[in-house]
């Protein structure tokens, strides 16, 4: 086991396929995503095949996930973004299996990867584009001339608007992918600072100690952060999808 903190992140091909010159071997992350998504699916699966009155703990966590995603998506966008639920929830449920996922030791972190959590969010924006596009048609744009605006201030609040919307797949993929890595680099450190310590002899038992419980506390706000980060991911997906139901601020 390598005490490096980074080799954690390493992608490595699984089974090599190469068509035509270019590259589509299925890697370790392909298959932590497949893996991911089947839990997901199996999860969901177990906790609503039985419905029934006095809900068991599988179907309590699944009708929990439903409506948080299903209060969130209608308190932003209302009745009229229910449409989107399918897509938030399961954003929702990718994002959290695959995050918790990544705190078993010798699993891999897919939202830890930067080209995953950008691909998730151009997903979410594409849909805010084109279904305000094809609901509003161009009247999509008064999204970026906010109402009440003074016209010689129109073209700035405008170019201030269009930053803000393209800025927001790279907030939106960096905000998840930097806290991902970030908590499990911290972990990986201490955890090898204690393997460290404890080759030094008794000495370097007794100093363990200390990187001990900074590994234990920071695997528990790991478990924390991974549910947070989940919860700002599909919060923020709602309120951009409330920009495609109604454009105008």
């Amino acid at each position: 086991m390598s005490n490096d903190p980074i080799h954690q992140f390493r992608i490595f091909k699984v089974l090599d396929v190469n068509i035509g010159g270019v590259d589509l071997s299925f890697t370790n992350s392909s298959l932590f995503m497949v893996v991911v998504v089947a839990v997901s699916v199996a999860f969901l699966v177990l906790g609503t095949r039985g419905r029934g009155l006095v809900p068991s703990r599988w179907q309590s966590a699944a009708e929990l996930s439903y409506e948080f995603v299903a209060g969130t998506l209608r308190s932003s966008a209302g009745a009229e973004g229910m449409k989107f639920f399918p897509l938030v929830f399961s954003v929702f449920m990718f994002v959290l299996v695959a995050n918790l996922f990544g705190l078993f030791p010798y699993f891999f972190t897919v939202t830890s990867h930067i080209i995953v959590t950008f691909a998730l969010a151009m997903i979410v924006i594409l849909t805010v584009v084109i279904a305000g596009f094809a609901k509003h048609g161009f009247g999509f744009l008064k999204l970026f001339v906010p109402e009440g605006v003074p016209g010689i201030l129109v073209p700035l609040v405008t170019a201030i608007e269009v930053i803000s919307f393209i800025s927001r797949p790279i907030s939106l993929s960096v905000r998840l992918f930097a806290n991902m890595l970030a908590g499990h680099i911290t972990v990986k450190v201490f955890a090898g600072l204690i393997v460290t310590l404890s080759a030094l002899g008794i000495g370097g038992w007794i100093g363990s100690v200390l990187p001990l419980a900074m590994t234990v506390a920071i695997t528990a706000l790991e478990v924390l952060v991974a549910f947070l980060q989940a919860y700002v991911f599909t919060v923020l997906t709602c309120m951009y999808l409330n920009d495609a139901v109604h454009p105008g601020h």
